[in-house]
């Protein structure tokens, strides 16, 4: 087992991809296959899966992913340290929903521990796709949001995939609406007066389950409803149109400014909204230190 094979390992788990690693890698595909099989058959472990639809970890994969991880960190600590090395450009990524509060804390976790390299990803996306980047490795950390209703199925994924749940905070649910809308002005909103207006969703593609909904009451009809990819869609479309999402009420002016507000949703819920990792793998550097600005990042927009 060499120092090259793991970082090997770290890079094709990170790219998902045996092609795209080698890319970056500067080495030939069937060079980097001849080395992962390798060292498979060195530590006698199954590391990847290899299916018509790409590579995955297994779970073996997973937990040797951790330490090869934690190997590579501290030769760079000692190369740095005794050999005066350039530090390596430092790797994370985080899927999440649709929360400014987390592109908030990326900010805050880039500004503080960013060096000067760096190859980082943020990726707002579906609910079913953050599950699996997280199983897969693409991405260590996601942030999503339990509920009485998607509660069984999602702690059910979470479990197959070797997952863990962990609390931010607690919501009651709110709308987003402009501040030019006729409900800005009231301190809450009954479900019955949001009938006139168009209704706006993250479209949830292929996983598009009441269940996976970004959004609390999913199976509610609406005479209006538009649904969208992307945050900005969604907020120019709650100014164009007068339009309404329900969400946790956290909101950060920083990032969208003062022309949406929360307002509160007259209903017996609850939004719970968390983070997800690998049970079996502790949280890197960066890991532990996106969750601290998570946390941080919400007391501030609470304050």
């Amino acid at each position: 087992m060499t120092l090259q094979q793991l970082k090997y390992v770290i890079e094709v788990a990170g790219r998902g991809s045996m092609n795209e690693a080698a890319k970056r890698l500067f080495i030939s595909q069937p060079s980097l296959s001849n080395a992962i099989r390798e060292l498979e058959e060195e530590v006698g472990v199954t590391i990847f899966e290899r299916t018509n639809k790409g590579i995955t970890l297994t779970k073996e994969g997973t937990e040797f992913l951790s330490y090869a991880r934690q190997v590579v960190e501290q030769a760079d600590l000692l190369e740095n340290r005794y050999l005066g090395g350039k530090p390596s450009p430092q790797h994370f990524s985080v899927s999440t929903q649709h929360y400014a509060f987390a592109v908030n804390a990326f900010v805050s976790l880039v500004q503080e521990h960013g060096l000067d390299e760096y190859e980082l990803a943020l990726r707002e996306t579906k609910t079913y796709e953050i599950i699996e980047d997280v199983r897969s490795m693409r991405s260590e950390i996601g942030i999503l949001y339990v509920n009485e209703f998607n509660a069984k199925v999602l702690h059910k994924l979470f479990k197959s995939a070797g997952l863990e749940f962990h609390s931010l905070f607690v919501a009651r649910p709110h709308i987003f609406i402009s501040v030019h809308n006729p409900l800005a002005k009231q301190k809450s909103v009954a479900i019955e007066q949001l009938d006139e207006y168009p209704y706006l969703s993250f479209d949830q593609g292929e996983y598009n389950s009441f269940h996976f909904s970004e959004e609390i009451l999913s199976t509610l009809s609406h005479r209006k409803s538009i649904r969208v990819n992307d945050r900005a869609t969604l907020f120019n479309l709650l100014i164009g149109l007068n339009g309404y999402t329900i969400s946790t009420g956290v909101l950060s002016s920083d990032l969208n400014g003062n022309d949406i507000i929360p307002v509160p949703l007259d209903i017996n819920e609850t939004i719970h909204v968390g983070w997800i990792a690998h049970k079996s793998v502790p949280l890197s550097k960066l890991g532990a230190a996106y969750v601290d600005a998570l946390k941080q990042a919400i007391q501030a927009i609470d304050e």
